[in-house]
């Protein structure tokens, strides 16, 4: 795919800051110089755990499972949600690494119109080898998205290179770049913030993501990986969602995850979680990385139902709506 246009950096400028989209385009190069001799095949950790699946007998078990995408709904009580978006159902897809398996992507597009949600969420991760040609999984993205339910936002993973920005938005899927969108149910408000990855790229802004969002204001969190878990919690974001671990993908019975790739407690690995007082959720992820495989940790696409909680009033000085600098 062709690298951004002056236009386009721009664009991406005013959305992000210099400094931030200066600092993602270097981490873009490096990791791509680093991994770009491996990325014409299945790197050797992965070429192993297809091996050993197969020694065992449990390639065609696993390649099953990866298959057996369920709809997974999780009840969610939001302090001081309004009660116009009581019950607002917001879905969330992750980590589909299209290019792993295209027959998932036919499992996902069957399953889309069970999904009975007011907004879609993806968090991050829609490419797999990096290094290895990106045209596969566009692709498949752009079968993808025309078909999601709108509005459809995402946020980019570890995999996930600016480049695919424009096209993403041409297509019809809001890239939130350390940014927020409104949703209005008459004078109510609910504001769905997304941050770029905190994983790899590591330009993140939480702050920035809550630019214009009033105090008090129920705020959801789209994060590609559960790593900022804690700070979220501490800038007062409702509720937050993220992805990256894929819950182990591959895993013990009762889903012990025999892999941790995120520098996390084990309880914020899959499913829902607490921190600090915010509640959080991690998928287990609908697609799967490097091997079309997962044992004991069914993919899944999300669907979080909000449900308000009395939030007692303050007595203290109304203050200006929260707003990072760039960087």
């Amino acid at each position: 795919m062709s690298e951004l246009t002056q236009d386009q950096e721009a664009d991406l400028v005013g959305r992000m800051g210099s400094g931030v989209l200066e600092a993602r385009l270097a981490r873009e190069a490096a990791l791509l110089a680093k991994k770009a001799p491996g990325g014409h095949a299945a790197t050797g950790k992965d070429a192993a755990i297809g091996g050993i699946l197969r020694a065992m007998g449990l390639a065609g078990t696993a390649r099953r499972q990866f298959l057996d995408v369920r709809i997974v709904e999780n009840r969610v009580r939001i302090p001081g949600l309004p009660a116009a978006f009581k019950g607002f159902r917001l879905a969330q897809i992750s980590d589909l690494h299209c290019d792993v398996d295209p027959a998932l992507m036919d499992v996902v597009e069957g399953l889309l119109p069970e999904v009975r949600c007011d907004a879609m969420a993806l968090t991050g991760d829609y490419h797999d080898v990096i290094g290895r040609s990106g045209a596969e999984s566009l692709r498949l993205m752009l079968r993808l998205i025309p078909k999601l339910p709108q509005p459809a936002l995402c946020v980019f993973g570890n995999h996930d290179f600016l480049r695919r920005v424009p096209v993403f938005e041409s297509a019809g899927l809001r890239v939130l770049l350390n940014e927020n969108v409104e949703i209005a149910r008459g004078v109510d408000r609910l504001f769905l913030c997304g941050i770029d990855d905190p994983r790899s790229f590591r330009t993140h802004d939480l702050e920035r993501a809550r630019c214009g969002v009033p105090p008090g204001a129920p705020s959801i969190l789209l994060s590609h990986s559960p790593q900022v878990a804690r700070e979220a919690a501490s800038l007062g974001y409702s509720f937050m969602v993220c992805g990256h671990t894929h819950g182990g993908q591959i895993c013990l019975p009762g889903g012990w995850a025999l892999v941790r790739n995120a520098p996390v407690p084990r309880r914020l690995l899959a499913g829902p979680w607490k921190v600090g007082g915010m509640p959080g959720y991690t998928s287990r992820g609908t697609g799967a990385c490097g091997v079309a495989a997962r044992l004991f940790c069914p993919p899944e696409i999300t669907v979080h139902v909000l449900e308000p909680i009395s939030q007692p009033t303050s007595g203290g000085t109304p203050q200006e709506p929260f707003c990072g600098p760039a960087s």
